[in-house]
């Protein structure tokens, strides 16, 4: 049955709409009911800490909420809504919630919310410079100004041959320059050496590099994970890689991509990449830097030495929607030659021809990433750099490295737990220390102490492993953590651990 505000707006859209059926960009309609969701969206936010921050449904919960099938008429904005409290929000998992802990973090900000929100409107498709000029160049323009943020090469900028691009994630961006170093180097030792290239990384890699490595044909037993442990900290032993590198030279294998990362997902290990860097370019490998995570940190001064050696490197990655206020989804990857990529992954087709790219006049993105439309995402990350400017972008930074050293001192106090591995930058890894006759090395323990942890809906963590030991990670960085969260969530992890031990 249709409510009063049901017939209303079925009357409205009747009445805008009979002259031609339906205009779903009709500018008044768009002011009304974007203010409608900007009020949700606000509340939501002023609301937030009411949530559980773990969503607590079981799978397949909505599938048993909804219809099996789409109206066939309109719909009143105010019963969506209703569903979207009452329905979406229970299976939602807040990631800008204060008290997440999880993972890394997924930043949102009004400046970002407001660069995605003209994104939308404008809905461009800028895979070239001619589908919308603004859009090439101020991607162009805003990389450059993070480039020099970060202080990095200027063989990087956009002035030269190299040049930065945003893709949709850190995955995105190991695919495609281990696509561009994969046919450099085939086309030195010939096409049918495939199987023979070698990639190299550490053991605490992101797993979106095998990931490449499938998708880029290269032999899975051809992908060197190097191991790892606690006396480097977690970090790739140059000379672990070196010996690695001469066995498989040996064997009559082809080294051509060595992976370093900058903030290890497990516990933020950062790979000396200097050293690694003078390895790679004396065996003509490609070097690619993942700073996903931790190159946020280095727009702080003190913090910049973590990305020494980048000098060295092909290319650069960070994630402006991890750490940087920025909303997802907006990777920025950087890279040396730009016709590297272009070459393994450019594409013309005639009807893409204009007289710009025919005369190698402009950059056209469709050649630097796999698909070939793309967003307006560079909006977003040029209203976070304007709306809040470097000093409160490196002071939201140092802030949340400020509270992960407060939490830390806080396990490091409590006697029943222990610190893993150094911490660096807002994350901290951390366990429960298990009976002496423990035959998993509480492992269990803390999988069971992780799960009631979670389960209470007031924080969210995640876990790793190192070493063998299940490992608890306590990572700061949502927007609206402040001290009081970290104690409180402290104080749970604290309550459940007594409850545990009690009941062993």
């Amino acid at each position: 049955m249709l409510c009063l505000s049901d017939h209303f707006v079925l009357s409205v859209l009747w009445i805008e709409h009979r002259d031609g059926g339906l205009r779903p960009m009709d500018a008044d309609q768009l002011r009304e009911h974007a203010h409608k969701m900007v009020d949700f969206i606000a509340d939501y936010y002023k609301n937030i800490e009411n949530f559980p921050v773990l969503s607590q449904v079981e799978p397949g919960y909505l599938s048993r909420m909804l219809p099996d099938s789409a109206p066939n008429h309109p719909e009143s904005l105010e019963d969506i809504f209703n569903d979207i409290s009452s329905k979406i929000l229970p299976g939602v998992t807040h990631w800008q919630s204060p008290n997440y802990f999880a993972y890394f973090p997924s930043n949102s900000s009004i400046a970002g919310f407001l660069g995605e929100m003209l994104s939308a409107g404008l809905n461009i498709v800028g895979f070239s410079w001619i589908t919308s000029p603004a859009a090439t160049e101020l991607e162009m323009i805003v990389l450059d100004w993070l480039a020099k943020l970060l202080k990095l090469p200027g063989y990087f900028l956009s002035g030269g041959q190299g040049g930065g691009v945003i893709q949709g994630t850190a995955s995105e961006a190991v695919l495609v320059v281990l696509l561009a170093a994969r046919d450099k180097m085939l086309r030195t030792v010939g096409k049918n050496a495939l199987e023979k290239l070698v990639v190299y990384a550490s053991d605490q890699t992101h797993s979106a590099l095998q990931k490449a490595c499938q998708i880029g044909g290269i032999q899975p037993e051809n992908c060197r994970l190097l191991e790892t442990d606690s006396t480097s900290n977690y970090a790739l032993s140059p000379g672990v890689l070196c010996e690695a590198i001469a066995h498989d030279i040996a064997i009559g294998l082809i080294p051509f991509f060595l992976c370093a990362t900058v903030g290890t997902t497990s516990s933020t290990a950062v790979d000396p990449l200097l050293p690694l860097g003078k390895i790679a370019k004396s065996n003509g490998m490609w070097f690619h830097v993942d700073a996903a995570y931790a190159g946020s940190a280095c727009v702080c001064p003190e913090y910049r030495h973590y990305i020494d050696g980048v000098e060295e490197a092909d290319s650069f990655n960070m994630n402006a929607h991890k750490w940087f206020l920025t909303n997802f989804d907006c990777s920025a990857l950087w890279i040396k030659d730009r016709n590297a990529l272009a070459q393994s992954l450019s594409t013309n087709p005639e009807f893409l021809k204009n007289k710009a790219s025919q005369a190698n006049m402009v950059v056209d993105y469709k050649d630097l990433q796999i698909p070939l439309g793309r967003r307006f995402r560079s909006l977003k990350l040029w209203m976070v750099l304007r709306l809040y400017g470097i000093e409160n972008l490196q002071c939201y930074i140092r802030n949340h490295i400020k509270l992960a050293q407060q939490f830390e001192v806080l396990v490091a106090q409590d006697l029943r737990f222990e610190i893993v591995t150094p911490r660096i930058f807002s994350l901290v890894c951390f366990r429960l220390l298990p009976s002496q006759n423990s035959k998993d090395h509480g492992n269990e323990l803390n999988h069971h102490l992780l799960d009631t942890v979670n389960s209470t809906g007031k924080v969210f963590l995640s876990h790793t492993v190192l070493s063998g030991k299940y490992i608890l990670r306590f990572a700061v960085g949502a927007p609206l953590t402040e001290e009081r969260h970290v104690t409180a969530a402290w104080k749970v992890l604290e309550d459940e651990a007594s409850a545990l031990l009690r009941s062993l």
